[in-house]
């Protein structure tokens, strides 16, 4: 199938512990190096993503910021539609309102857990697309309750409207409501070939034509490689157990259980994790190295390649500004289309 692809974009993380006094020179100093976008997380006790938005799209000219992702069930559809209002009219084209289904602990803790995250995620998500059009919306479903609503101010264009997705069906959701799907970091190569076709049959059952693949991506870069390497290896194993569709998807379910109950430590499964899942899951080590799996990345369906700081390390983007610039020719010999 040939998803008529537009030339592939990387972009960047600003981790929410960063200090937010930081933000404008970090989205500054990121559209200097050539990023095409900075995604900002929208995650419970920490900085919020609209507030944070404003000030990286107010700090810079081209970049694109998305959000990544606003939990559904802290947001009524309504309020998300006047947080966008502004953004996608001041900043027309440039900001990408992402939705997911929120971290189920936190959800439960802030008593805004639905029985049914995806229909919860349909709800919202189509009733947010239809407020940003001006539409009275009256809607009553299994999370929602909405009589003649409707936005009094909107902006001139919708902007694109992003879904969180992980398995197969909130892939083919995200598929038929949504304009782009994000995709969580330790996403392989192989787990992004594996979730395209449920994209695509979601995009096939609405009739959508294009949706922008967005995948985090675990990057450390340096000199010698062995040191991000190493960084690397310890961020994947303090982050055990893994997440099961992904590395399904990769091939590697049975050999990480097994791992997982030889090794118990963090210390051990650091000292023991293969070089193989270092190249599978993340993009580490030489700049030769991390270029050539952002490549990967590309080649294997992702639209928009976003580098992920390990754990918010605030070197990072000096880092990649460092080892990695200009970002532009990252992508270059991968923004063909895919069949």
């Amino acid at each position: 199938m040939n998803r008529n692809r537009p030339p592939a974009a990387i972009g960047i993380i600003f981790h929410p512990n960063f200090p937010s006094a930081s933000l404008a020179e970090y989205a500054r100093k990121a559209e200097t190096a050539g990023f095409a976008e900075l995604w900002l997380w929208d995650d419970c006790f920490l900085p919020g993503a609209f507030t944070s938005a404003a000030i990286a799209l107010s700090a810079t000219q081209k970049l694109k910021v998305g959000i990544g992702l606003l939990p559904v069930p802290a947001y009524n559809p309504l309020f998300a539609a006047m947080e966008i209002t502004p953004l996608a009219t001041a900043f027309p084209g440039r900001f990408l309102p992402g939705f997911g289904h929120g971290v189920g602990s936190w959800m439960k803790q802030i008593g805004s857990a639905p029985k049914s995250p995806l229909k919860a995620m349909t709800e919202t998500v189509t009733s947010v697309r239809r407020l940003l059009k001006g539409e009275k919306v009256t809607f009553h479903g299994d999370w929602l309750n909405l009589n003649d609503v409707q936005m009094t101010v909107t902006p001139s264009a919708v902007p694109q409207l992003y879904n969180g997705a992980n398995r197969e069906k909130s892939l083919a959701l995200a598929g038929r409501e949504a304009d782009g799907t994000l995709l969580t970091s330790m996403s392989s190569p192989a787990y992004i070939k594996w979730a395209l076709p449920h994209i695509q049959a979601g995009m096939a059952e609405s009739g959508r034509t294009l949706n922008r693949v967005t995948v985090y991506l675990d990057c450390k870069v340096s000199a010698d490689g062995k040191s991000a390497r190493e960084t690397t290896r310890r961020s994947l194993a303090e982050r055990m157990p893994w997440d099961a569709a992904q590395m399904e998807a990769a091939g590697i379910i049975a050999e990480v259980e097994e791992f997982m109950q030889k090794y118990t430590t963090v210390e051990e499964r650091t000292a023991a994790l293969p070089d193989a899942w270092l190249d599978e899951l993340a993009a580490c080590g030489t700049p030769a190295q991390v270029e050539a799996s952002i490549h990967r990345w590309i080649e294997a369906g992702a639209d928009t390649v976003v580098l992920q700081p390990l754990w918010g390390d605030p070197d990072c983007l000096d880092e990649y500004v460092r080892f990695l610039a200009p970002l532009g020719k990252l992508v270059n010999a991968s923004s063909t289309p895919q069949e």
